[in-house]
């Protein structure tokens, strides 16, 4: 039976923008420069987490002697190098973003990344003011895959997790929503689509995907 979709929750990095292809690039140049090649294991285990938890992952998995601090500075030089010089809409954005406007349902952003970086996103796309709410790793305790973001979301939205439909391209956001009870899908990319999607409700091909448009049209 089709839910009832009374709310929208879109995540940010390769969701709504190729920016893990961009991440993907910063992540193995960072460690293309300490001798590591095989960076997929490293940036999958990294995809969707807070950037300090995912830099702590990297210096798990690679056993640096770095910190945090020292390798998120590094890697900050090296994306910012990048960042609109390659970043672009994921296709069926904007149609999408469209149709949930003239559905009139109410459409927030929860993200690991931080509040200065998704204004910045979203002001170059002159696109922050068509989301009621934006939730950033700032506004909570808890990184993906702990539920914690989309359960604050639902909440301050004021729809059941059930009703809200979140639209995730990693394993750990996947994880979180699913976790917080929302009809959960996955929008997986070149970067992400070996990973566990298990937990969602549909695994989409892309933004325009006629199970995603179906969801949302009375």
């Amino acid at each position: 039976m089709k839910p009832e979709i009374t709310a929208v929750v879109f995540d940010l990095d390769g969701l709504m923008f190729n920016t893990e292809m961009i991440f993907n690039k910063t992540g193995t140049e960072l460690l293309r420069r300490r001798g590591i090649m095989d960076v997929q294991p490293v940036i999958d285990r990294m995809m969707g987490r807070r950037a300090h938890e995912a830099f702590a992952e990297m210096i798990d998995h690679c056993k640096f002697t770095e910190t945090i601090e020292e390798l998120q500075a590094e890697s900050n030089e090296i994306f910012q190098a990048l960042l609109f010089d390659h970043i672009e809409p994921m296709p069926g954005l904007f149609d999408l973003l469209d149709l949930i406007e003239q559905q009139e349902l109410p459409k927030a952003v929860a993200t690991s990344s931080g509040r200065d970086y998704l204004e910045e996103i979203l002001t170059h796309f002159s696109i922050l003011d068509r989301f009621q709410k934006t939730f950033t790793s700032n506004d909570v305790e808890h990184g993906k895959p702990h539920p914690e973001i989309y359960l604050k979301a639902t909440h301050e939205l004021g729809h059941s997790p059930a009703n809200v439909l979140v639209l995730e391209d990693s394993s750990n956001g996947t994880q979180a929503a699913a976790a917080a009870g929302t009809h959960i899908v996955s929008v997986p990319h070149e970067f992400s689509r070996g990973q566990d999607f298990s937990s969602a409700k549909y695994i989409a091909e892309s933004l325009s995907d006629p199970y995603i448009l179906n969801l949302l049209r009375s």
